[in-house]
């Protein structure tokens, strides 16, 4: 999540800001208020960013701090972790093909003591709580520093080091050889197969980011493996060895379980229409397609990824890289494939350089203009850690203004759907000082979603303002008050599938 300078070149160009100086006034109600809507925090474990938030934490301490993170997840009315799982070529979940990662214990190798799988028990945790898990994962770093990281002795840069190649202070994966896309390959296909996610993730580090007067060193693997590219194509040969792994990756995952995504979150800015007509209207001095090798246009008509969440980590008006550009080049270039959009609440602060970051109504500007495109699906946050530290109110401004009510993640239309069967024996039983509601699982359900409605109000379960709980127990206590009274309330249930389709709902009797 990487930002990059960008060089500065006015550009005169303020696309749509009428729309949010309007306040989006015009929009309807589903719009200000969506059912169904991407909410996500990003939560980097990379040198401790967001969790753990230090290296040695016992066991307890890594759980609470997990179980805080996730409450605050839920209390902004987000739906979705995107828990990074393996950032370098070592893994926070028991593996038997990389390592554990240095930043739980302090040393690679070594397991949490005592022991548990910090992903079993994310995901666990996030289910009880009716939250989505994807897990992101860096497909070429290996070490992220190569003065200060010791490797393990069963770490690939050892068992493989024919693979690596070091650029700057890390140790890279050579995309070129094809053992490593296999590598990969059978690290992604080993967590679809044993764990209960939703989407494996990507984000925008491919190829490295450029070091000024330095050249990637893979002359090596292109002339071992040039697939037909000829001498003065190695731009394009870099490409395709992106292609190969993406294309890769999405065959492996749908021929274990076609009902977990594909995600990337790319860097915000395809190319720029000075290079390429068809690029954005911006002078980024980095894009994806010349620098990082990430041919994503493709990738989305294609088929071989089923979301894209471009990082449009700038305000709206910025010269070089106008959020409002972006957003609308993203929405009229996604080829299908299902839009979210990265947003940066770690840059708000009253100390930033840049005015429209010392106030948390740029972020929620962001999400109104959003909500203007029907090809964009909701945001994800970097990162999870700001949740807690809420730069200049965020939590209040969203929940007073756009998240006000919780939201469904949304079918993706590229998975084959997954229909859920109705919730069965929905009972409400009376308790001393509460109720306890209960319901047959039924077949492909995921979770469950409890609405809780007037009985002067019709059975609505398209209002948001009605969802009352998303979990995947089969029981849930209320406490008697005067806003629980089945005298006053009907509550419902509705089962939610692997593929996120919703069941009809079933009154609790």
């Amino acid at each position: 999540m990487k930002i990059q300078i960008i060089m500065k070149q006015n550009i005169g160009m303020k696309l749509l800001l009428v729309v949010v100086a309007l306040g989006m006034s015009s929009l309807g109600y589903s719009q200000n208020y969506p059912k169904r809507e991407m909410r996500a925090a990003w939560i980097a474990t990379v040198e401790n960013i967001d969790w753990p938030s230090a290296k040695g934490l016992s066991t307890e301490q890594q759980k609470a701090e997990m179980i805080e993170m996730l409450d605050q997840v839920k209390a902004y009315h987000m739906n979705t972790v995107v828990f990074q799982v393996r950032p370098d070529a070592d893994a926070f979940y028991k593996s038997s093909l990389e390592p554990w990662s240095e930043w739980l214990s302090g040393k690679q190798g070594v397991a949490p003591d005592p022991y548990y799988d910090p992903l079993e028990f994310t995901i666990a945790e996030c289910h009880k709580r009716g939250l989505d898990v994807h897990v992101w994962l860096n497909p070429y770093r290996a070490i992220q520093n190569v003065d200060k990281t010791v490797a393990a002795a069963d770490h690939v840069t050892n068992t493989h080091p024919e693979w690596f190649l070091t650029y700057g202070s890390k140790k890279y994966f050579d995309p070129g050889i094809p053992e490593v896309r296999n590598h990969v390959s059978r690290v992604v296909s080993d967590l679809v197969r044993r764990y209960d996610i939703d989407a494996i993730h990507f984000d925008d580090y491919f190829y490295p980011y450029r070091i000024a007067k330095l050249e990637f060193p893979d002359e090596k693997s292109f002339a071992t493996y040039p697939n037909g590219f000829a001498a003065d194509k190695k731009d394009d040969w870099r490409r395709n060895n992106v292609d190969l792994i993406i294309k890769q990756l999405h065959d492996s995952i749908k021929s274990i379980k076609p009902s977990v995504e594909f995600g990337i979150s790319p860097f915000g800015v395809w190319k720029n229409n000075t290079t390429d007509p068809a690029g954005s209207a911006t002078k980024a001095g980095v894009t994806n397609y010349d620098d990082l090798y990430a041919d994503i246009l493709l990738w989305q008509k294609e088929g071989w990824i089923d979301y894209v969440t471009p990082q449009i980590y700038w305000y709206i008006g910025k010269t070089v890289a106008d959020y409002a550009i972006l957003a609308d080049w993203w929405s009229r270039n996604s080829y299908g494939c299902q839009l979210y959009v990265g947003q940066a609440p770690y840059l708000l602060s009253e100390k930033s350089r840049d005015k429209s970051w010392q106030t948390s109504d740029e972020i929620v500007n962001q999400i109104k203009l959003n909500r203007s495109y029907s090809s964009i699906g909701g945001s994800m946050f970097f990162s999870a850690k700001f949740l807690k530290i809420n730069p200049l109110g965020l939590k209040e401004n969203l929940q007073k203004e756009m998240f006000k009510y919780p939201a469904l993640t949304a079918p993706n239309p590229r998975i084959e759907r997954v229909l859920p069967e109705t919730p069965g024996k929905a009972l409400i039983s009376k308790k001393n000082k509460s109720y306890e509601l209960n319901w047959d699982k039924g077949a492909n359900n995921r979770m469950f979603v409890i609405y809780k409605i007037s009985k002067k109000s019709k059975l609505n379960v398209e209002d948001p303002a009605n969802i009352w709980k998303v979990t995947s127990d089969q029981s849930v206590v209320v406490e008697k008050s005067k806003k629980t009274k089945t005298s006053k309330y009907i509550y419902a249930v509705t089962a939610i599938s692997s593929t996120h389709h919703e069941s009809a709902p079933v009154i609790f009797n």
